[in-house]
């Protein structure tokens, strides 16, 4: 006999209100980060999987039972799914303490069991001593917490949370952030977490699912999205700012190396055997993977893909300096780097000063080009 299988899994489409190509898997455990622009489908999705919203066509299943099928005309009551549902509001009963709260999502009347479970709940949550403040009285964190004792009273077997940070301010985020991660080994269910928050996806998220008008453009682990995202606009979207095209100049399988023709300038990628000589592809290399060559003591690095040029701007953000440098052998969008406030001063990084700078090599990552439209500068504005 078969394993029963486990997390949730959902595949939805539809063209209308709201267009949807998606397709998510969640283990028990693990929670799946969904990031994209606004209005791009990511709440709809939850609401779909707690079944308060319709969707055309799809299948959604959670450990074995299904609870949406279109082609068999399956479609669960939202009573009837074992869902916890965090809302950006959180949704809290203003005129309820906490503990009562809870004890409306435990559903089974004001009796000592249910009081019982949602003292525990708020125990769970690090809220015990507070069952009897109103939301009014609570602190945006305390009230979030609230909200997911409250979700969590109706024992689900998945757990979506809707923006549920972004009503808190930087530093009680972080200590949310801190209790999930205390929450989730403890819970062993899928987690499903809509962000618009891109560091807060990385930093959550076992896995990160890219969404752009509905559609799944990429999914994966957090970091391999970073690295290597699958096309120029996955790139974008997690606000990479080096995303330029090239052409294919050559391919040294044994030496490890593809050779791009990028302008006038060749450059160094790791192997590739996906693409051929002569393909248009778009390239991407992180800020940080861009090298200062250092005026009074070079280094050996500075042969990894020399090019030179001139600074355009910088912009200092706490103790790191973005800085765009116009490459002369390249008319088209600025490269930027990043590097401390500290290094840019001792090596007189300023607007309108001459810098070499070298591209690391391995992170060089290359994609297939969108828009083969032979221009080479796909940073530009569509």
């Amino acid at each position: 006999m078969a394993d029963r299988p486990t997390g949730l899994d959902a595949r939805l489409v539809q063209d209308a209100p709201i267009p949807l190509n998606a397709r998510l898997r969640c283990e028990p455990g693990e929670v799946l980060a969904l990031v994209g622009p606004s209005g791009g489908g990511k709440s709809t999705i939850l609401c779909a999987i707690a079944g308060l919203r319709n969707i055309a066509e799809g299948r959604i299943s959670c450990n074995g039972s299904v609870w949406y099928d279109s082609e068999k005309r399956i479609n669960v009551a939202t009573r009837l799914r074992r869902v916890g549902f965090v809302f950006q509001s959180y949704a809290l009963f203003p005129h309820l303490s906490a503990l009562a709260n809870v004890m409306e999502g435990l559903g089974s009347g004001r009796n000592g069991g249910s009081e019982r479970r949602a003292r525990e709940l708020l125990e769970l949550v690090r809220l015990g001593g507070l069952e009897t403040r109103r939301p009014s009285e609570l602190s945006g964190g305390q009230q979030q917490r609230v909200a997911v004792a409250r979700a969590l009273a109706r024992d689900p077997e998945v757990l979506l949370l809707d923006e549920p940070f972004s009503s808190v301010d930087r530093a009680t985020r972080q200590r949310l952030h801190r209790e999930l991660g205390h929450l989730r080994g403890r819970l062993r269910m899928p987690i499903v977490l809509v962000t618009h928050d891109l560091e807060e996806a990385v930093q959550l998220g076992d896995r990160m699912s890219i969404l752009h008008h509905g559609q799944t453009l990429q999914e994966g682990a957090p970091h391999d999205i970073m690295a290597r995202p699958a096309n120029r606009e996955v790139a974008r979207l997690i606000d990479l700012k080096n995303i330029f095209q090239a052409r294919i100049a050559g391919q040294r399988p044994g030496a490890g190396i593809t050779a791009l023709a990028w302008g006038s300038t060749r450059l160094e990628a790791g192997y590739n055997r996906r693409f051929a000589v002569g393909d248009l592809v778009d390239w991407v290399i992180p800020s940080g993977s861009v090298i200062l060559h250092r005026r009074r003591r070079p280094s050996r690095g500075i042969r990894e893909n020399p090019v030179h040029g001139r600074v355009e701007s910088m912009v200092r953000l706490g103790d790191t300096v973005i800085v765009a440098v116009k490459v002369d052998a390249h008319a088209g969008y600025p490269l930027f780097m990043s590097m401390p406030v500290h290094a840019a001063e001792r090596n007189s990084v300023a607007p309108g000063e001459r810098v070499g700078v070298s591209l690391v090599r391995s992170d060089i990552h290359i994609m297939p080009a969108l828009q083969p439209d032979g221009h080479d500068d796909a940073n530009a504005d569509p």
